[in-house]
């Protein structure tokens, strides 16, 4: 299998365009998949860049928060009552209480590792302290952002609290909302995880390939938070191509 992180610019192009007709993944077309590549220092810190690099072992030491986001909370309890459960990363799909479709997107859902709560407009939180949290969490939250017309609702909800969750949701607020079809999930890699920090690696399928990326999740004030890009960056970035899952864990309810 061959993965490709560098492209030239009219391929990063076609596959961008691709996925954001298949659906809007990152809140607001505006901020999808731009021509140029993604800087290191747009990766979160503790993120492994490489695609194909193995997952580790979670250690009791997270990284330092990446640029514009504010620092992690070291508090163990989940803001529901979930308890913080097994800490190994999932090498194998988890097992889920079923599978539910919100926003369109086909989202897991357990009594163990959440979503515990959905609020009034649906969006949904409270996860485990754990890896296998943070998993669930990462999948809802792709369902989460998949209604344009709620996202300047759910951003705050959904990410870290900061200068780049900030600028984003100024960016947004110039934009109207657009319409777009809705994504599926196929499968998963955990690159990094520590005790409050996460990272995933999520495949989605784009005709008869797949397209990943990635998110970095931060245990904040009792329950996972998406961490936001630099301003004017992709969120999701970098992303990668594969012709199959060979490298992910398939885990998908359709």
């Amino acid at each position: 299998m061959t993965d490709q992180e560098t492209q030239p610019a009219h391929t990063r192009a076609t596959i961008a365009a691709a996925i954001v007709l298949s659906a809007v993944l990152i809140c607001g077309a505006l901020l999808l998949f731009t021509n140029r590549s993604t800087p290191a220092d747009a990766i979160p810190a503790g993120h492994i860049s490489d695609p194909s690099a193995p997952a580790v072992s979670p250690s009791t030491t997270s990284p330092a928060a990446s640029p514009g986001a504010s620092t992690t909370d070291s508090e163990n309890d989940s803001s529901c009552g979930l308890p913080t459960g097994d800490q190994s990363i999932p090498t194998s799909a988890p097992t889920a209480d079923g599978w539910e479709v919100n926003n369109r997107v086909v989202v897991p859902r357990s009594t163990t590792h959440g979503p515990a709560k959905t609020d009034p407009d649906g969006f949904r939180r409270c996860f485990a302290h754990s890896p296998t949290g943070a998993l669930f969490a990462a999948y809802n939250a792709i369902a989460a952002i998949g209604d344009q017309h709620k996202v300047l609702a759910t951003v705050p909800k959904l990410m870290l609290p900061g200068p780049s969750t900030d600028a984003l949701l100024k960016e947004l607020n110039d934009e109207s909302p657009t319409d777009s079809e809705a994504v599926q999930l196929a499968g998963y890699r955990i690159l990094d995880a520590t005790t409050d920090r996460v990272t995933v690696v999520l495949a989605v399928p784009v005709e008869s390939e797949y397209m990943s990326l990635n998110l970095t999740l931060v245990w904040h004030h009792g329950d996972w938070r998406v961490v936001p890009p630099p301003p004017g960056e992709p969120v999701g970035a970098p992303f990668s191509q594969h012709r199959d899952l060979d490298d992910f864990v398939t885990w998908k309810g359709l």
